[in-house]
């Protein structure tokens, strides 16, 4: 009996790099971007979530999807341009 080591570390490697896309640095916040069919994750800082036009796009969020959001994490339904603008103001 042979023991396959190339697909367990195909394996071992789609199960790693899934773990690292879930860490979130300590002070972040993963939200996801874009319209319905290309959502794209960004980790942005716990203290945006205090200034009054990224409480707007929360409050966009809020209407479109309620307190459901199908990825798992929060989803802010603008496109990726208007979040760049957004965050960029925000620094």
């Amino acid at each position: 009996m042979a023991i396959r080591f190339p697909s367990m570390l195909a394996s071992a490697k789609q199960i790693l790099s899934r773990s690292q896309q879930s860490v979130v640095p300590k002070g972040y916040i993963p939200v996801y971007v874009g319209d319905q069919v290309n959502k794209k994750r960004y980790v942005v800082p716990l203290s945006y979530l205090s200034h009054p036009a990224f409480q707007c796009m929360l409050h966009c969020a809020e209407q479109e999807f309620g307190f459901n959001h199908p990825m798992g994490g929060l989803t802010i339904p603008c496109s990726e341009e208007t979040f760049f603008e957004l965050t960029s103001e925000l620094k």
